[in-house]
């Protein structure tokens, strides 16, 4: 399948956040305070069904992405590292035993008493909230390919209450970076396109073929690799 390359000059992650790399071994634990949210969220715009499918997951092996979404097994895995702007969890508490008493707990609640005493803070509830939209985006539209974060991901959000969102966040995370190795071109506008790893694919610079194609892949646009490092 082919695709077009998003045009910018920055390398733009889809749904990530940068974080600190850290040291985690535990099991990925499920919290049922936010699966219960979610289905309320779900339910409120008539997703009933996506609803009774929907997991959310703490996953310790996530380090750069705050949250991840997977349409096939309805699963939304969050980074715990997000678990330190709770305010419910001891202030410089280490990660690892914030996310062990997550483990732990056998003692669920719904979403509403969890909202009530403020347990759920504002960024694990609008990462949670980002993640479903990208979930209710996919069960709209059935089988039928969308841009991760298109016209349907944006109403997803201005449904479930994050109307503003946008693709990326700036958190306050140290990022962890990575060197440019490989530089490539548009044969026609002449934009280049940095890029960690080598591309695989046919891949062809978005711009033209939108403004020339009808946004559909052309093989004149294909990108050239002009630089290797």
């Amino acid at each position: 399948m082919f695709r077009s390359a998003q045009h910018d000059n920055t390398l733009n992650k889809q749904l990530e956040f940068a974080f600190e790399r850290c040291s985690i071994h535990l099991r990925a634990s499920r919290d049922v305070d936010l699966e219960s949210q979610a289905r309320e969220l779900l339910r409120s715009v008539g997703a009933e069904k996506l609803g009774r499918e929907i997991r959310v997951e703490w996953n310790p092996r996530m380090r750069s992405a705050a949250g991840r979404a997977d349409y096939r097994e309805k699963l939304i895995s969050l980074n715990p590292l997000l678990l330190n702007f709770d305010d419910r969890l001891t202030l410089n508490e280490p990660v690892t035993e914030k996310l062990d008493r997550l483990n732990r707990s056998s003692l669920p609640r719904t979403a509403s008493e969890s909202q009530r005493d403020g347990t759920v803070c504002d960024e694990i509830d609008r990462t949670l909230r980002h993640e479903l939209a990208h979930l209710l985006a996919q069960f709209r539209v059935g089988r039928r390919r969308i841009a991760p974060h298109g016209i349907e991901w944006r109403q997803a959000c201005r449904d479930l209450g994050i109307a503003e969102e946008a693709r990326c966040h700036n958190l306050p995370f140290a990022s962890k970076t990575y060197a440019v190795r490989y530089v490539y071109v548009c044969p026609n506008c002449k934009e280049k396109f940095p890029r960690v790893r080598r591309i695989r694919r046919a891949i062809a610079c978005l711009a033209c073929c939108r403004s020339q194609n009808h946004g559909q892949f052309d093989p004149r646009f294909r990108l050239w690799l002009i630089s290797k490092i």
